[in-house]
């Protein structure tokens, strides 16, 4: 798990962290305990993709990093994936959502919806 004194393995900026603690709400979860999981797949074009689910409560083996009031978990598994990225939230009428910037991408798919590291 993260530590305060540890460099967290995603930041999360301001915006994508009140838009998901919103949708955890809306969903009637605890943002106490529960949080957005973010976790990488197998898949797309580069060889894999993003996910995001909300949880309910942390794995016991994940690291769990609290920024803005968000609780944000990842497995160690895609740990090693996403190190170092930033999750972000753009508004607008194309590509509205959740986004991961990621320094650890050496490719990406035209679609942006997959990645090599």
């Amino acid at each position: 798990m993260s530590t305060a004194d540890a460099t967290p393995t995603v930041d999360v900026t301001e915006p994508a962290a009140e838009q998901a603690l919103d949708l955890l709400e809306g969903e009637g979860m605890d943002t106490d305990v529960a949080g957005l999981r973010l976790f990488v797949q197998q898949g797309g074009c580069a060889g894999l993709s993003y996910g995001m689910r909300f949880d309910g409560a942390p794995e016991d083996d994940d690291d769990v990093v609290e920024a803005h009031g968000l609780r944000v978990f990842v497995d160690p598994a895609s740990e090693q994936y996403v190190e170092g990225s930033v999750l972000t939230y753009e508004t607008g009428l194309e590509n509205a959502g959740f986004d991961v910037e990621n320094p650890n991408v050496s490719r990406e798919c035209g679609c942006g919806e997959s990645f090599r590291t």
